[in-house]
C-alpha cells in the first residue's frame, strides 16, 4: 500500500512524534476507546509508538463476532528510525490479544515532488481454519481503508500544526 503527503518526511515524522499529534489521530480514530500508551522520541529523532484501539462487540462484523466474542481491543505498535538522507524507514506490528491474528510490517516514507510518499508492507495472518483466509482479506481491505484516512489526517494536521 503507498500513499502521498503533502508534508515534507521531516514535517510527517515530526507529527509521528508529537502528543498532541497522536491524541488527535487517536480521538479521530473512529474506535469506541483509543488509548496512547507509549510515545518515545530518541535523541536521534527515532520514535516508537504504542496504541490500543477498542471496538464494542455491536459494531464488530458477524464474521469476527463468530471468533471473537465481547469487545476487539486492538494493539499498535510502530517504530520510526529518523531521517537519514531525506528518507526515514519503520516497523509496525498489530495484536488482538486473546485472538489467533497477527500482523506485521515495514514502512518507508521517502521524498515524492513537494511532498512524501508512504509505502507499507504488510502480512496479516488469522489462525482460524477454514475461514482464516476470509477474515485476513477483510482485514487487509480495512487497512487499505485506515491508511487512507490517516493520511488524510496527518495531512491537515501538518497544515494545521505546522
Amino acid at each position: 500500500m503507498a500513499t502521498e503527503y503533502d508534508g515534507s518526511v521531516e514535517q510527517v515524522l515530526r507529527a509521528f512524534g508529537d502528543e498532541r499529534y497522536w491524541r488527535a489521530r487517536l480521538a479521530d480514530s473512529g474506535a469506541d476507546e483509543a488509548i496512547l500508551d507509549t510515545l518515545t522520541v530518541d535523541a536521534d529523532g527515532g520514535i516508537d509508538v504504542v496504541t490500543t484501539q477498542v471496538l464494542r462487540s455491536d459494531r464488530l462484523p458477524g464474521l469476527v463476532s463468530q471468533f471473537h466474542p465481547g469487545d476487539l481491543s486492538i494493539r499498535r505498535e510502530e517504530t520510526w528510525q529518523p531521517v537519514r538522507d531525506g528518507r526515514t524507514s519503520g516497523k509496525v506490528a498489530g495484536s488482538i490479544p486473546g485472538a489467533p491474528v497477527s500482523l506485521t510490517g515495514t514502512m518507508a516514507l521517502e521524498p515524492s515532488g513537494a511532498g512524501a510518499r508512504l509505502s507499507v508492507r504488510t502480512t496479516v495472518e488469522v489462525r482460524v481454519p477454514l475461514v482464516g483466509g476470509k477474515i485476513e482479506n477483510f482485514i487487509g481491505s480495512q487497512l487499505v481503508d485506515l491508511l487512507v484516512a490517516e493520511q488524510r489526517f496527518t495531512t491537515v494536521w501538518i497544515t494545521e500544526n505546522a
